[in-house]
């Protein structure tokens, strides 16, 4: 008869305590703010409970904007940085003498303060009364007129800030796939080598299934830190990101929390709820989907 033994539970203890905490008690209190509607944070009291909060928020152009960006920054980035990072994956593995050595190369962006990163970016970007940046002079080569990427049109920030996420995920995301390249089996290699399959049927029929658990991950990694981008385009535009109109949702969640408009956690809470929704919501596809393809592989 099977024993079970309570010790299995008191091991876990600790770190159910620590979700219930930070996590589970948290989410369930903005949920109850986010109903909560002209909440006063100084006298801890509201007017009601009701949908305001959520109707106010899906007005406010600011969230529209915000969550324009931030849907174009997941639509850009998720499936660039991942399709980009399997090429330069796929590159490295073929070179196994200076694999290491390009990995390390690639990897160091990743080590880097994000901030720091960015301000490389604006200065490369940046349009000034003294110079076109390094960008526009690079364009100018090719005939182009001198663009302003920092404060001018609303495509040439957008691409600024989609290149700067691009190139601070690529690194973890080369890194992870060309583990997963190490780990298939050699022998798949060589019987498809032995029947003459060419280069481009080795990689679809065999290396593309055999790691695409890494790549399911990554995707679904990729939508859920695009989704939650904030620092990136406070590194490239500042702060005040509303006025460069290039704020995200968790930057207007900030904003209404703390920015200059801010103290208004009802909206705040609203916010990161209609986030929560929208990143569950794709999640929960993505795993179905890949659930399915799963199962008929």
């Amino acid at each position: 008869m099977e024993h079970r033994s309570p010790k299995g539970f008191l091991y876990l203890l600790p770190a159910a305590l620590f979700l219930g905490v930070f996590l589970i008690y948290p989410l369930v209190d903005v949920f109850v703010y986010s109903f909560e509607e002209s909440y006063n944070f100084a006298s801890q009291t509201w007017r009601g409970i009701g949908l305001y909060n959520y109707r106010h928020v899906l007005r406010d152009p600011y969230f529209i904007q915000a969550l324009k960006n931030t849907l174009l920054l997941v639509g850009i980035t998720v499936p660039v940085s991942t399709g980009f990072a399997l090429l330069l994956s796929v590159a490295l593995f073929s070179l196994p003498r200076f694999r290491e050595l390009f990995q390390t190369i690639f990897f160091l962006p990743y080590v880097t303060n994000t901030l720091a990163v960015g301000l490389v970016f604006m200065i490369l970007f940046q349009k000034t009364p003294y110079s076109d940046g390094l960008m526009n002079l690079l364009l100018g080569l090719f005939g182009f007129t001198p663009v302003d990427f920092i404060d001018g049109p609303y495509a040439a920030k957008m691409f600024v800030l989609s290149f700067y996420t691009i190139w601070i995920v690529l690194p973890f995301k080369i890194l992870i796939l060309t583990s997963a390249l190490a780990g298939v089996d050699e022998q798949l290699y060589k019987a498809a080598r032995i029947d003459g399959t060419s280069r481009a049927r080795i990689f679809f029929r065999i290396t593309l299934p055999m790691i695409s658990p890494m790549v399911f991950y990554l995707v679904i990694t990729g939508f859920i830190g695009a989704f939650k981008a904030y620092s990136d385009a406070v590194a490239i535009f500042g702060v005040n990101l509303n006025a460069a109109g290039m704020n995200t949702i968790v930057g207007y969640v900030y904003d209404m929390l703390y920015g200059d408009s801010g103290g208004f956690p009802s909206y705040a809470s609203a916010a990161a709820i209609l986030l929560f929704i929208i990143i569950l919501t794709i999640t929960v596809i993505n795993l179905l989907v890949g659930r399915k393809r799963a199962w008929r592989g």
